[in-house]
């Protein structure tokens, strides 16, 4: 009786993991291929501010009212919301969303979370917020939005080792994979420790008191070309910014589930880290967080990394947009 048996993954290098995150063409490195790329796109801006791409599809939609509403100003490629304040155009933004989804005109929102992002201009006082918006149509009009991401580690006679979570197979994206010990979104109105200390909770089930601990070493920036994994339509854009966080547990504070997101944690060294790295089995954006944490705690140098000076680079792209 014969036998089949599954191709073996391709082994992914330290680059090739930040790639898979950071995939949109960067016009400092790449001007042709970037703009091959943007010369197909719209664009949501606000004044003379770029905030997001637009596919075709979304300019499609949003040159037809009736899908729409009156609420969009369109000048060729250049697509703007409507209103006075901010109020306003949260509010004729939602107007639409709604619309979009009520007719489900796009896969993404069937992802549907009530919860708000926010977008972003230059300000006196740092970013100023022009409107909220669901944060399922993040997506849609290619907005960045801000997460925090938070290394859980143990550093004991065994060596150092990280807490690893492994996503529940019913979430609607990245279902299966691996995550960081802690990660989650910052809605409008949150602070980027406060959804450190609520993602802590919810996620590991680790105490305000132990989350406030953790030790802000930075952000990470990248422009994610979303695959399927994510949920809807491939090929919507989703550039971010996490803020990042380290956590030094000793052995009384193991991560457990709570909120059911995640199936299971466990604790691994960091050659079964850089194993599972080099099988893709982390959603996108943990890896790049992972590599992080790497660079940082001398597990990756320039002398074993050839292409050190480009990951670096990559992990902190400047994005195209404003941010806050």
């Amino acid at each position: 009786m014969s036998t089949t048996t599954s191709p073996p993954k391709k082994r992914l290098s330290n680059l090739d993991i930040v790639a898979l995150c950071d995939g949109f063409p960067n016009s400092a490195t790449h001007p042709s291929l970037y703009s091959e790329r943007t010369s197909k796109l719209g664009y949501l801006v606000h004044g003379s501010h770029r905030l997001g791409y637009l596919l075709p599809s979304v300019c499609d939609a949003l040159r037809n009212a009736a899908v729409s509403g009156p609420y969009w100003e369109i000048n060729g490629k250049l697509f703007s919301i409507k209103g006075e304040t901010e109020a306003e155009r949260t509010a004729n933004l939602k107007y639409t969303v709604d619309k979009w989804r009520e007719i489900g005109l796009f896969k993404v929102l069937k992802g549907w979370r009530n919860e708000l992002y926010p977008a972003y201009i230059p300000g006196r006082k740092g970013g100023e917020k022009v409107f909220d918006v669901e944060r399922a149509a993040c997506a849609l009009f290619g907005l960045i939005s801000y997460g925090v991401h938070l290394t859980a580690y143990v550093e004991d006679e065994q060596g150092l080792r990280i807490w690893v979570p492994r996503r529940s197979k019913t979430k609607s994206t990245y279902g299966g994979m691996l995550d960081n010990t802690v990660a989650g979104g910052i809605s409008s109105g949150m602070g980027v420790m406060e959804t450190v200390v609520k993602e802590s909770m919810e996620e590991a089930s680790i105490p305000e008191e132990v989350a406030r601990q953790a030790k802000p070493v930075g952000c990470v920036s990248y422009f994610y070309v979303r695959s399927e994994k994510a949920g809807g339509e491939a090929g919507l854009f989703q550039p971010e910014v996490e803020y990042i966080y380290d956590l030094k547990l000793d052995a009384s504070v193991i991560p457990q589930p709570l909120d059911g997101e995640v199936e299971e944690f466990y604790l691994w060294d960091v050659e079964k880290v850089k194993e599972e790295l080099a099988l893709g089995n982390f959603k996108p954006n943990c890896g790049v967080v992972l590599i992080d944490f790497f660079i940082r705690h001398g597990i990756i140098t320039p002398d074993d990394e050839p292409n050190y000076i480009e990951i670096c680079s990559r992990l902190h792209r400047r994005l195209e947009f404003p941010t806050r």
